[in-house]
């Protein structure tokens, strides 16, 4: 168990910048997600083990008061049975006391080595879950600064013309001389409309004069 928390222990702590540098060439945020979640799985694995710990906690606990209270039991009986003159059943009850005594004083020691590890356990596992939450946070981080980066990347790219290529200026200007033509188009169609409009209005009119001068 120690050499398995070494283990983790080391992969957690291990320098992230060393591990981007001898991938350079991969997508550096890609590769800081799938380290975080290979600290996660070893941090999962360790809270399993913790529960398996108090598991085992608890056990031995149960085990420890049943042998403690059967060795009170049988020290009473034992005491019973040498007033009382039996001599065979004190012998018997004598017997079981120092049995489940021994019993009790050897899982007492269990349960206080138990205690201590599961102590350990405890705050390794909660230094493991301040690591990730720490290297989350970094995470979150390098990608604010690489959204900035990229976004600042293009919109030089656009207020920069230095920097078009003749396609994309070409685009560029291909979109200009389409809304230039389209509002020219707009503007007629509405300049005709409201010529024909006026013109059928004077005629109109025109007829309406002549009726009224017949």
């Amino acid at each position: 168990m120690t050499k398995l928390f070494t283990r983790i222990k080391n992969t957690i702590t291990a320098d992230l910048h060393e591990v981007l540098d001898q991938k350079e060439k991969q997508n550096p945020i890609a590769l800081l997600n799938q380290y975080l979640r290979q600290c996660e799985q070893e941090t999962e694995k360790v809270r399993k083990l913790l529960e398996r710990q108090y598991t085992l906690k608890d056990e031995f606990t149960r085990e420890y008061h049943q042998a403690a209270e059967l060795a009170e039991k049988r020290k009473y009986q034992a005491e019973i049975a040498s007033k009382a003159g039996e001599t065979e059943l004190y012998q018997f009850a004598a017997a079981e006391h120092q049995q489940y005594a021994d019993r009790a004083q050897r899982l007492s020691a269990s349960l206080e080595q138990v205690k201590g590890q599961l102590s350990d356990l405890e705050r390794k596992y909660e230094e493991m879950k301040h690591k990730l939450k720490d290297m989350n946070l970094r995470r979150m981080e390098l990608m604010g600064r690489e959204n900035v980066t990229r976004a600042n990347v293009r919109i030089n790219q656009v207020l920069d013309s230095n920097t078009y290529s003749d396609k994309s200026y070409s685009k560029f200007k291909d979109i200009e001389n389409y809304l230039d033509r389209l509002e020219h188009q707009v503007n007629s169609s509405f300049y005709r409309n409201t010529i024909d409009a006026r013109i059928a209005q004077l005629e109109k009119e025109a007829k309406l004069d002549e009726s009224k001068s017949i």
